[in-house]
């Protein structure tokens, strides 16, 4: 019986030695581990264990020590620790680098439209600066009611005969 392998059949899952991990959860560790190396704390534990190891390697009887003087070992130890901290260290770095890409468009975007909504409300305002220019203002009612005031006392003072 010959298989259809058509774009119209799904491809068979393969199995694979290699395990599934989820980039976000080894990201979140990563992040974890390069703060960590970044603080004191670290800095005293890596000296405590130097130092002790140093110290037990050179005071303690011979036949217990594991590590002779020129600390082979403790060398090893030491470049396995930074090879695999260098890596981790530019993860996390990767993955803050992203978040500050993405907040920085995040603040375009809220920069854009505050610009829009100010440009809108320079508009209004300039559009009612124009229409407040075509009312009277209380100041103006009130010179013009005492002009009139004025000329009816006028009116008034004047003889009847200038009135006809």
């Amino acid at each position: 019986m010959a298989r259809n392998f058509g774009l119209d059949t799904p491809r068979e899952t393969r199995r694979s030695l290699r395990g599934n991990i989820d980039p976000e959860t080894f990201g979140r560790l990563s992040e974890r581990f390069a703060r960590f190396l970044g603080t004191a704390r670290f800095l005293v534990y890596m000296t405590a264990f130097v130092f002790s190891w140093v110290l037990w390697n050179t005071l303690a009887p011979k036949d217990i020590r594991f590590d002779t003087y020129p600390f082979i070992f403790l060398t090893l130890i030491l470049s396995l620790q930074a090879s695999y901290a260098a890596p981790l260290i530019l993860l996390a770095q990767n993955r803050q680098a992203d978040r500050d890409r993405i907040a920085l468009n995040e603040d375009r975007a809220q920069n854009a439209r505050s610009i829009a909504d100010t440009e809108y409300l320079t508009r209004e305002l300039a559009s009612l600066r124009i229409a407040l220019g075509d009312v009277a203002t209380r100041d103006y009612m009130r010179n013009e009611l005492g002009d009139l005031a004025k000329e009816i006392v006028e009116e008034l003072r004047k003889p009847e005969s200038d009135a006809k």
